[in-house]
């Protein structure tokens, strides 16, 4: 396959980035945006040239490192795919190709492709999280939990964390991450005794970083993890409850 490539090039966060083109010939289907990436990168470093910085990991669609937005879609075409599984069957021969960073004012570009995700790190320290004493694990049977409630919680703890939600999202919303986060919480027994403050605490940050949620939908479509858009119900349920219930379960 022969491609044209556009990467955005940005020395650090206080500079002024640009788009850079590049051809690539002897790509083949097979290969992952990542892989492409790299493929290009050992040209470029054939030429002297400095290399496409970008973020990656696992590479199993787990750790959520290596987004990057495709031709205007995080990730990239693929729904519900992370950009390490995204894979060059989706594009034809001569296509064109543009590869930039996450694009969202909580998510300034540190060089190239990779942005700081902080912002997300901040929602966590600030609730996503459930105290317990230290020591000897309890007894698996000790706390009584149904199999539907169990998976339920599964399903919206499966965030990975990458941004794709807000970076989709024309308001620049995480409230796929945070309601993600508060309902697989609150659907568990060892969520409860935090649950008012977790909330106060936790959508408070967000609405530091992180715009106003309008239900556009694109948060849902592009998630890697398949988080269903009614995690986003959660965030006005547990505030409300928050709310109202403030000094009596905190």
């Amino acid at each position: 396959m022969k491609l044209t490539i556009e990467v955005w090039r940005q020395d650090n966060t206080a500079t002024a980035g640009r788009f850079e083109t590049y051809t690539v010939t002897g790509a083949y289907e097979e290969m992952s945006l990542l892989e492409l990436i790299d493929y290009l990168n050992d040209q470029l470093v054939s030429e002297g040239r400095e290399p496409i910085a970008y973020e990656s990991d696992c590479r199993e669609g787990i750790c959520g490192t290596c987004g990057i937005t495709v031709n205007d879609q995080p990730h990239g075409p693929v729904p519900n795919t992370p950009s390490c599984r995204q894979h060059l069957r989706s594009f034809k021969d001569g296509d064109n190709l543009r590869l930039e960073p996450f694009r969202s004012e909580a998510f300034p570009v540190v060089r190239d492709l990779v942005v700081d995700r902080t912002a997300l790190d901040d929602v966590i320290r600030a609730g996503g999280f459930v105290s317990v004493d230290a020591g000897t694990a309890a007894d698996a049977d000790s706390m009584q939990i149904g199999h539907g409630r169990a998976e339920q919680a599964l399903d919206f703890s499966a965030c990975i964390g990458c941004g794709a939600c807000i970076a989709a999202c024309p308001n620049g919303s995480a409230n796929l991450y945070a309601g993600s986060v508060l309902q697989s919480l609150s659907l568990l027994p060892q969520g409860q005794a935090e649950r008012s403050s977790r909330a106060r605490n936790l959508l408070a940050e967000a609405d530091t970083h992180f715009g106003p949620c309008s239900v556009y939908g694109e948060c849902a479509v592009t998630c890697p993890a398949g988080i269903p858009l009614s995690a986003i119900a959660a965030v006005n349920r547990e505030r409300a409850r928050s709310a109202f219930r403030k000094g009596k379960d905190d």
